[in-house]
């Protein structure tokens, strides 16, 4: 199910923080159930990649450790399992918003991830565009949860920042010489993806200032997080081109400088938000 992979999810959560509504019960609630089930639709792209993939992994340095890979769980005892999701998805969407369907944004990224997983894993650019289009309908979803719009601004950062984290998975990953697992591998190169990490993480960087000034006047002082998520992405970038395999959680979560730094900006948004502008 990949539980430590669910820490992106939290994009879930951003409209909600910044639209000054995290303390409103109801909109937190259906925020937290949303993120429950947006989680749950996510084990089962993991676990169908993880069907797919088994062969291909058995022959990965750390992969051939999965469940499936590894041979621990049978391909029959994931697809029932695969079911199972399903079910509690459906009933928990039930319970939550009185529909048996789920939302047309899990569905979109069910069907997306679906796609990737049969084909378009294999396609140079489309690959890493479809990995940011996650990171983007997490964002969407949450909006929608509780019908706030998303900025223009907020939206280049987090498909700016989504290509560069991307970018940086598969330069790790051709740099491990990793081909045999990732067909798509032999059509990367260093250099290429060296080049294009730079340009987005300078975008991500360039689109978070101009979201902060243009929400300086709901959030004042937003403008002082800007070098502190300059510091982080140097940071990150260090991490990625050291040891790190690229994978955006592992590094976060084996990085505790990295992983403190993100939570001092967590931290310092909560305060501008939500404590600042009632000190005095």
């Amino acid at each position: 199910m990949r539980i430590k992979h669910y820490i992106k999810n939290g994009l879930i959560f951003l409209p909600l923080l910044f639209s000054r509504n995290l303390l409103q019960p109801e909109l937190l609630k259906k925020t937290f159930f949303g993120f429950i089930l947006f989680s749950l639709a996510c084990s089962i792209v993991y676990i169908l990649n993880d069907i797919f993939d088994a062969e291909k992994d058995r022959n990965h340095s750390t992969k051939k450790n999965r469940p499936i890979a590894s041979g621990r769980v049978s391909k029959t005892q994931a697809v029932i399992f695969i079911l199972v999701l399903t079910i509690l998805i459906i009933s928990l969407n039930y319970i939550c918003f009185s529909s048996f369907l789920p939302h047309p944004l899990i569905l979109t990224y069910l069907i997306l991830n679906l796609l990737y997983s049969f084909y378009l894993k294999n396609v140079p650019i489309i690959d890493i565009a479809v990995l940011s289009v996650g990171f983007i309908l997490r964002v969407f979803f949450g909006a929608a949860l509780i019908n706030v719009a998303v900025s223009d601004w907020l939206y280049l950062t987090v498909m700016a920042m989504s290509f560069y984290l991307g970018l940086g998975k598969r330069r790790n990953e051709v740099l491990k010489n990793e081909t045999g697992t990732r067909k798509v591998l032999s059509k990367y190169n260093k250099n290429f993806l060296d080049k294009n990490m730079y340009v987005c993480v300078a975008l991500t960087i360039v689109f978070y200032a101009m979201w902060c000034i243009d929400t300086v006047e709901l959030i004042p002082h937003i403008m002082w997080t800007v070098p502190l998520v300059m510091i982080i992405c140097m940071k990150y970038s260090l991490t990625v081109e050291g040891i790190s395999d690229g994978d955006p959680v592992s590094t976060l979560l084996h990085d505790r400088f990295l992983f403190l730094l993100v939570l001092l900006y967590g931290a310092t948004i909560f305060t501008l938000i939500y404590i600042l502008p009632y000190w005095n």
